[in-house]
C-alpha cells in the first residue's frame, strides 16, 4: 500500500484549515455550511478533520457559500 505524500498530507491541512477558518470568519455552522452545500453536516466535518478528500463540484459548492474561490481554499 502506498503512503501519502507529505505534499498531499500538506493539502489536506491546508484545505481544512481555510475551510474552518473561512466558515469561522462568516459565523456559519458546519450544519449551516452543509445544508447550503447540499452535503452531509458530518461531511463538512471530516473536511475540517482532513478525512474526507473533496471533489471539484463539493469544492465549488463550498467556496460559493463562502464568499470566496477555489483556489483561495487551495
Amino acid at each position: 500500500m502506498r503512503t501519502m505524500s507529505n505534499k498531499f498530507i500538506q493539502a489536506k491541512q491546508s484545505l481544512a484549515a481555510a475551510i474552518s477558518t473561512r466558515r469561522k470568519a462568516l459565523h456559519i455552522s458546519q450544519e449551516k455550511l452543509a445544508l447550503d452545500a447540499d452535503i452531509d453536516r458530518t461531511y463538512v466535518s471530516q473536511l475540517e478533520r482532513e478525512i474526507a478528500n473533496p471533489s471539484l463540484l463539493i469544492l465549488s459548492r463550498i467556496a460559493e457559500i463562502l464568499e470566496c474561490d477555489i483556489k483561495d481554499l487551495l
